[in-house]
């Protein structure tokens, strides 16, 4: 009985390492698909050379450099830029209103560089207020957040989608020095009815820190209700905000998507 029961060990192990199962079916190792079955070569990826010492990728569109150029924005009545531009800088000028760009965008990568100024310059709660507008109505906040110094709810402070989302974290540097946004922007989709088929997604870093992670928008900016989608075109201008604030703009550059 002890060598029988050796034996059917025996002949169990054998199977198991001749693969099969105990049912002594066969293992299917030797029916998966050839290496070059999931291989694809249907669409070859087009060449970009990344940007050297912040500058912008080969296929970018620079909306503003180092060049002085307001050229490719407007205010929304199409006459010229009346910000203050030098040293390759954009900076707001109080009650001049708002300014947008030339070109219409849908889907993008969108690179922006921002400054606030003093802000023994500013009142009340309006420190270094500014804002980032995709399609002129999906607003990425511009705000004086310094380690919370100014108070403001959490979803107005920098980095948030205003009034929709406040950011993951709080990423901002000290008022006047430079700080980052990049972004990419999926523009909500209309269905032929004009009804709303799928909303606009943004993920944001902030000076190289994640504080958006693919978040829904609930609809364009509003300051006062609760926002919701009305049918707009495809593409539209990109709007930096005029909010009484000195805010500096420079290295402005979008990639389409």
């Amino acid at each position: 009985m002890k060598y029988k029961i050796l034996s059917k060990y025996l002949l169990f192990t054998l199977a198991i390492n001749a693969g099969t199962t105990t049912f002594g079916q066969t293992a299917k190792k030797d029916t998966l698909p050839p290496p070059a079955a999931t291989e694809d070569w249907s669409v070859k990826p087009p060449l970009v050379t990344p940007g050297q010492h912040d500058a912008p990728p080969s296929d970018a569109i620079v909306l503003f450099g180092n060049e002085n150029d307001a050229g490719k924005w407007q205010h929304a009545d199409g006459s010229a830029v009346k910000w203050k531009v030098g040293n390759g800088e954009m900076t707001i000028v109080p009650k001049s209103t708002d300014i947008q760009s030339k070109q219409k965008f849908g889907n993008i990568q969108l690179h922006l560089e921002w400054k606030t100024p003093d802000p023994s310059e500013d009142q009340g709660m309006n420190r270094g207020n500014s804002g980032v507008l995709l399609m002129g109505l999906y607003e990425l906040q511009i705000y004086e957040s310094y380690q919370y110094l100014t108070k403001i709810y959490y979803n107005g402070q920098a980095g948030s989608i205003y009034k929709q989302h406040a950011p993951l974290v709080n990423a901002a540097n000290k008022p006047q020095t430079w700080q980052t946004y990049d972004v990419v922007f999926e523009a909500p989709v209309f269905n032929a009815d004009k009804t709303l088929k799928t909303p606009a997604y943004m993920t944001v870093f902030h000076n190289n820190v994640l504080i958006l992670n693919h978040v829904q928008l609930k609809g364009p900016m509003v300051y006062q209700g609760y926002p919701n989608y009305k049918y707009h075109e495809n593409k539209l201008p990109l709007r930096l905000q005029e909010h009484g604030s000195r805010v500096s703009f420079r290295n402005i550059w979008v990639r389409e998507l």
